[in-house]
């Protein structure tokens, strides 16, 4: 355990792991695909509500139960990979039918929800949604937990931040302008129901790309008998399902951590939520498409400050960082409100330049570059946690690591989906939701800023205030390690 600001003296030293670039690299893809099919369900209100003719409050209501569920699912998942050491790895099988279950329910949710009977609609919704969300957690349990065994090089687990932040925003960026511009452009609405037959393709081919890529990346470090090694110098290898509660009860840097992504996570899903994005770029700003444009230019300046934020964590640790970050990203975001709230957004252009559009251009690449960071940066952390559990009770238990962090990380992803749907059922918007051809009204004006700004604030600065008694700094992670190995954990 920690006290105070030292770390207790530890019954295992763990051995240094190092892993190649390329590696790291690839394994990141795993989290880029399941952001693919994140990034195309944040629009599934639209074919629910304007395709399958389901309200505005009962698609909120049932996303924000879903999410809880994909949330229950994480604890069981996280005990099976624990408890997995086939002769095809540990992690390996589950982000290759992750994928596969993920891209079934997809498909059949976007072909044919619409399809049934009007009365059945509602249960094959949540049948089918059920089935995505098992697909989902399967893949993402190894994106939090199968960074352990990629590396536990303090200089290199900021990498998985570099690489995750910039796939995640690639990702997102291009999904994005695929929608706003292309398909948008192509097919008029989100009314018609081939804009969302394309994209769903389109995510399923593109996930499996990054879905293989990412297993030949984990594939050298996924292998029985490194954790034959763990088990046989770990004290207590038998790890049973009552274990977790002495492990969280005694493990006080998770429990920091997993607080401090919830309220990250939670400010996300609600500036990153498409019907808040629709309000913003769509009726504030009054160009949609240049939400996916202006996401396109940014990206080699967020490139740049992501890769600044990397180079600091390498030098300063990762909790340094995150903190730095999240302070970013409440400040510059306060500026961005009293943009919203002081100027005409209007004015905002990509082809008549003025000091509006040049003050938003500069504001919307520093938060989208130091929210990459904030964002990214808690996924290493977690291995981190994994190394300090298996240093100090000898249990390795890298799925209940990322399947606790999950658990709360998608609770308040729920959170977060249902306040927004809520509050706009509240404000009048419980039939149809804000369109892109819908005028500013004050109340849609206040509401956006709210969304985009209030919200977020509020919770980055909860998050900063947990932080403070997360102990896990970089002196305090090398101490978890031994100075020299003549041999690696998992080998290159």
């Amino acid at each position: 355990m920690i006290i105070g600001d030292k770390l207790e003296s530890k019954k295992l030293l763990l051995k240094q792991n190092k892993a190649h670039i390329w590696q790291i690299a690839f394994f990141s893809l795993n989290n880029t695909s399941t952001n693919l099919y994140l990034a195309m369900m944040g629009y599934v209100s639209y074919y629910a509500n304007g395709i399958a003719g389901i309200g505005v409050l009962a698609i909120s209501v049932i996303l924000t139960a879903m999410r809880v569920f994909d949330g229950v699912t994480d604890p069981i998942i996280g005990y099976i990979i624990d408890k997995t050491n086939s002769r095809f790895g540990k992690f390996r099988p589950y982000i290759l039918s992750g994928w596969f279950i993920l891209a079934i329910a997809s498909y059949l949710l976007y072909t044919f929800c619409d399809l049934v009977p009007g009365f059945l609609r509602i249960p094959f919704f949540i049948l089918v949604y059920s089935l995505y969300i098992i697909g989902y957690t399967l893949q993402t349990a190894v994106v939090k937990s199968g960074q352990s065994v990629i590396t536990n090089d303090v200089g290199q687990r900021p990498m998985i931040t570099f690489f995750d932040s910039t796939f995640i925003m690639l990702a997102h960026g291009l999904t994005a302008f695929y929608v706003s511009v292309y398909l948008i452009g192509k097919y008029g609405s989100f009314s018609n129901k081939a804009l969302f037959r394309e994209f769903v393709i389109s995510v399923i081919i593109l996930s499996f790309i990054c879905t293989v890529m990412a297993i030949v990346g984990i594939w050298q470090k996924d292998k029985s008998e490194v954790y034959i090694k763990l088990e046989e110098s770990g004290h207590r290898p038998d790890i049973k399902f009552r274990d977790y509660i002495s492990i969280l009860r005694h493990n006080r840097p998770i429990r920091m951590l997993v607080m401090a992504a919830a309220s990250n996570k939670f400010a996300a899903m609600v500036y990153s939520n498409s019907t808040v994005l629709v309000m913003f770029f769509g009726i504030m700003i009054g160009n949609y498409a240049i939400a996916g444009i202006i996401g396109l230019i940014v990206g080699l300046p967020t490139l740049l400050i992501i890769s600044l934020g990397i180079r600091m964590a390498k030098k300063m640790g990762q909790k340094k960082v995150f903190i730095i970050s999240t302070w970013a990203c409440f400040i510059f975001q306060g500026i961005m409100m009293l943009m919203m709230i002081f100027c005409d957004m209007r004015m905002v252009s990509l082809t008549s330049f003025n000091l509006i559009s040049l003050g938003f251009i500069a504001l919307f690449a520093i938060l989208n570059g130091t929210k990459s960071i904030s964002n990214n940066m808690i996924v290493p952390m977690i291995a981190d946690c994994t190394d300090y559990e298996y240093s100090m009770s000898g249990r390795f238990v890298p799925g209940l690591m990322g399947a606790l962090f999950s658990f709360v990380d998608k609770s308040f992803s729920a959170l977060g989906t249902g306040v927004v749907g809520l509050v706009l059922t509240f404000a009048g918007y419980s039939k149809v939701l804000p369109a892109v051809n819908d005028e500013l009204s004050p109340t849609l004006k206040v509401l956006t800023i709210v969304f985009y700004c209030a919200l977020p604030m509020a919770s980055w600065l909860f998050t900063i205030f947990i932080m403070k008694y997360y102990k896990l700094d970089r002196k305090a992670i090398e101490r978890l390690y031994e100075a020299e190995s003549s041999e690696e954990v998992v080998k290159k």
